[in-house]
């Protein structure tokens, strides 16, 4: 069978460059670069390609040396559980500064691993730390790579080192795209060259300690992500691949997202954290909205809703920690889901679970029913069905239009999928009054499913000469 694919973790101090190096090699902005010790927690993972061949890079914590960060012995742990899975470690420097004894430290923690290593002198980009860069020879690895990861600079060598490792020991790099299933020596299997397109992207989203990481873990059945109760531990977008029954997954677990006007008072790691938590929803297929059942649907929840139903992505609402306010009173669940619809009357297509992350319950129903809201969003209306439909809904309520108008609805198209986009044509120019609108869209959904997916509708006036379209 095929291992994984190889993995290159990035090792240093904090404030070395690790996430600038990181987002040079993987050619994305997606682990946060701030001037702060401990901005990067959780383990970032990201696919590069250098000249024909693939591997992942990691992007760690800061290890050993000062931080502030109260979550900092975590972050150490998982710096530790990243190298221990590596195939290639880079330990990255800090030119300026010159060798200290946390660069000690780590130099003899990594050769303890056996694993090969690659020393690499960041920040080389004036002459005092050119002068320095001498200092770090005596930490006995070889070769040596001086580096500006900012600007550039020697990051090509460096690359090319690595997969010159790589190969050398036993992998065959797959050319093109990383995958997560690159080929060993040896093995006559290859990767799906489509297994990327095939992914169904799921964003976790959600108000900060509500449970997101935890699910993730959870899905992944790993300590994938860093947990506490301490709210914004997570501030990258982390995503990890996940296969089940055969479905292929990524799953990106995102910053607790807070109002804009506590976001700003966050300073600019939080600023960063929530835009990638918002580019994770533009990015992906199905959006899990997790709610803490303990609060029920505030607010600022139907507010991060409403940011997965303006992009069209999917939806399915999540209710975490069930375990704490789950009654025998039967009618305890219609109560708690009239409320939370009732907050959220414009998600009234999504789905609603309720979980316990920590337990474990019904947790195995989230990918299930994520995997059916996927399906759903790409569903495909035959033109004919859809016309049949159109008659039967209009013959019993023509319709509604802001105009005076008469109008008559002459054909229908399904003119995308992801989410399932209608348009409709008109005898005259005009738009459907919002109510009609919504009408139809209960209507579509209630005939064909669409399960968890927003439902997008066009108006047009037929143009002349215009034959109803019927399809093939």
């Amino acid at each position: 069978m095929p291992r994984k694919s190889p993995s290159v973790v990035l090792v240093g101090r904090p404030n070395v460059g690790k996430s600038t190096l990181f987002n040079r090699m993987t050619g994305s902005r997606r682990a946060i670069v701030a001037p702060i010790a401990g901005t990067t927690r959780d383990a970032l993972a990201r696919p590069v390609v250098w000249r024909g061949a693939s591997f992942h890079a990691f992007d760690t914590g800061g290890l050993f040396g000062a931080s502030e960060d109260p979550l900092h012995e975590l972050v150490v742990q998982q710096g530790h559980r990243a190298i221990a899975g590596a195939d290639l470690l880079v330990f990255l420097v800090d030119g300026r500064e010159g060798l200290v004894a946390g660069d000690e430290r780590i130099a003899g923690e990594l050769r303890r691993t056996g694993r090969p290593v690659v020393l690499a002198i960041n920040k080389t980009d004036d002459r005092r730390s050119q002068k320095s860069a001498l200092e770090f020879f005596q930490l006995g690895f070889d070769p040596v790579f001086e580096i500006s990861a900012e600007h550039g600079t020697g990051v090509a060598e460096l690359l090319d080192e690595i997969v010159e490792r790589l190969a050398a020991g036993g992998w065959r790099l797959v050319s093109g795209a990383a995958t997560d299933e690159a080929v060993p020596e040896g093995s006559t299997e290859h990767p799906a060259a489509s297994a990327a397109d095939a992914e169904t992207r799921i964003a976790i989203v959600g108000r900060p300690n509500v449970g997101k990481s935890s699910l993730v873990n959870r899905l992944l059945r790993e300590e994938r992500v860093l947990v506490s109760d301490m709210p914004g531990t997570t501030r990258d977008a982390i995503d990890a691949p996940l296969i089940w029954h055969r479905r292929h997954f990524r799953i990106i677990d995102t910053a607790g997202m807070r109002r804009p006007g506590r976001v700003r008072t966050g300073g600019k790691v939080e600023l960063v954290s929530v835009s990638l938590a918002k580019e994770s929803i533009a990015d992906a297929d199905v959006v899990a909205l997790v709610i803490d059942a303990s609060s029920g649907g505030v607010d600022l929840d139907a507010a991060i809703g409403g940011e997965a139903d303006r992009a069209g992505r999917g939806v399915v609402i999540v209710v975490n920690k069930w375990d704490l306010v789950k009654s025998q009173d039967p009618q305890f669940v219609k109560t708690f889901d009239e409320n939370l619809r009732h907050n959220m009357r414009f998600l009234d297509y999504a789905p609603i679970i309720h979980i316990s992350a920590l337990t474990g319950e019904r947790a195995g129903k989230v990918l299930e029913t994520i995997d059916k809201v996927a399906a759903a969003r790409r569903t495909r209306v035959a033109t004919p069905a859809l016309n049949k439909f159109l008659d039967e809904v209009t013959a019993a309520n023509p319709p509604v239009s802001p105009g005076r108008h008469h109008v008559r609805i002459m054909y229908a198209a399904q003119i995308g999928v992801a989410p399932p986009s209608f348009v409709f044509f008109t005898n005259v120019a005009t738009t459907f009054h919002f109510s009609y609108e919504r009408f139809l869209i209960n209507q579509l959904r209630q005939k064909f499913g669409f399960l968890g997916s927003p439902i997008r509708v066009q108006v047009r006036r037929r143009a002349k000469n215009a034959t109803r379209g019927r399809g093939r």
